[in-house]
């Protein structure tokens, strides 16, 4: 795969990327398409919560396990390609869950969304370098992952409004359908960077997927993406309806707009992020730092309410939450940062691996904690078994942080410029 030195911004640049950004929506549909749907989801295969976790839990398996190999693919064959054969993959894996009947059957098709997903951000964020200046590289880079979220709203809303009115299967085949569509348009107006532009031979970058690995900045910027945006994950991809309406009591429709709310805060708080960072690339780590504080802070509060929380809390907890993922795309210019261009793929790749294992383990352990309390199955939803069940995020902000902490000592001294192939200054953290 060769790697694109961008020109000058384009009116067909932002056309390149806005069907890569709808791609992106279509996978987070694919995604969260469980957030909002868990409970009718428990009632069709008629399984406890622990189990239902399991469909998100291998859902987030695959797409944990493939970022790696997803980056090597994207860097080897190209964005366009990637992301369209990951919209047919999350077009199938849709079409599974609608038409399954056995359990087990739903599982392949949520494996199917993970593939699919999995290749997705990651090429996503191959391409916008190679059609936008460096200075410009964040800002677009937290436009995508924010936008990217609309799939949530998407979920939350017109999604469980077709699951009730039409039914599952025929809501869950539009939702394939809509994927469909997508990986046509991406092979129509995608390219993978504009033509004439200056390349530079990937092969002759040495060290591939080791290097990257061996990488100070890498394996920092894995910590902060692991740190940040596994609370609103969890929240977003399937506890957090059953949490505001089994345990706070929330209505149903009250909880779908603050899943919403959850998804708009990001997109307003996206930005000053990218804006933060492409301003000040010394200041980013700590950026991430702030929110994940500010996250564990948020969660601490509502948990420890003597009784249901008051809806201006729970409005402040996902907003707070919301906060995360923008946050987590800043450590994805921390690995541009410190890779040649043509290890972009691979480092983002790897960098990507952290939240989403942080995600898998903090959704399981979750379901499993509400088990053992007996409160497994909707009808037996309360608040104190959920308040227990949401405490397993303490630990792994503890690790998250304890990592972050370490990684930053072990970064070499530099400039801290945010240019590619950079190293870090200690001021960047």
């Amino acid at each position: 795969m060769s790697t694109v030195v961008p020109p000058r911004r384009s009116g067909r640049a932002l056309v390149v990327w806005g069907v890569a950004v709808l791609a992106y929506v279509a996978a987070v549909l694919g995604r969260s398409s469980l957030a909002a749907t868990g409970v009718t989801a428990a009632e069709r295969f008629d399984v406890s919560s622990g189990v239902l976790s399991l469909l998100a839990v291998v859902q987030l398996a695959v797409y944990a396990a493939l970022q790696v190999p997803a980056g090597v693919l994207v860097d080897r064959v190209g964005p366009r390609r990637v992301i369209a054969g990951g919209a047919v993959l999350v077009a199938v894996g849709q079409a599974v869950l609608a038409l399954a009947a056995p359990f087990w059957l739903a599982v392949v098709g949520r494996m199917l969304v993970g593939a699919g997903d999995a290749v997705t951000f990651v090429s996503v964020l191959r391409l916008i370098p190679a059609w936008f200046p460096a200075r410009r590289v964040p800002v677009y880079n937290q436009l995508a992952g924010i936008l990217g979220q609309l799939g949530q709203v998407i979920s939350a809303i017109p999604l469980a409004a077709l699951v009730v009115g039409t039914g599952w299967a025929p809501a869950y085949l539009a939702a394939g359908g809509t994927s469909v569509l997508v990986a046509v348009l991406v092979l129509v107006v995608v390219r993978d960077g504009p033509a004439g532009a200056v390349l530079t031979s990937a092969p002759a970058v040495a060290g591939g997927l080791g290097a990257a690995l061996r990488e100070p900045g890498v394996r920092l910027a894995f910590w902060c993406h692991l740190a940040s945006p596994f609370p609103g994950n969890v929240f977003g991809l399937l506890w957090g309806f059953p949490f505001l309406t089994g345990g706070e009591g929330v209505a149903s429709g009250t909880a779908r707009g603050l899943l919403a709310l959850y998804v708009g805060a990001g997109i307003v708080v996206g930005p000053l992020f990218g804006v933060l960072a492409g301003r000040w690339p010394q200041r980013r780590v700590r950026l991430i730092v702030v929110s994940v504080l500010a996250q564990a802070t948020a969660w601490i509060v509502v948990l420890a309410w003597p009784g249901p929380a008051p809806m201006a809390v729970l409005v402040g907890l996902v907003v707070v939450i919301g906060g995360g993922g923008p946050a987590s795309l800043v450590a994805f210019d921390l690995a541009r940062a410190a890779v040649p261009p043509a290890r972009l793929g691979r480092a983002s790749g790897i960098v990507n691996v952290g939240g989403f294992v942080s995600t898998i383990t903090v959704v399981l352990c979750v379901g499993l904690a509400l088990d053992l309390q007996g409160a497994g199955i909707p009808d037996a939803y309360d608040l104190t078994a959920f308040r227990v069940a949401m405490l397993v995020q303490v630990p792994v902000w503890i690790v998250a942080l304890a990592g972050i902490a370490r990684s930053a000592r072990r970064v070499p001294q530099s400039a801290a410029d945010g240019k590619r192939g950079s190293r870090f200054s200690r001021s960047a953290v």
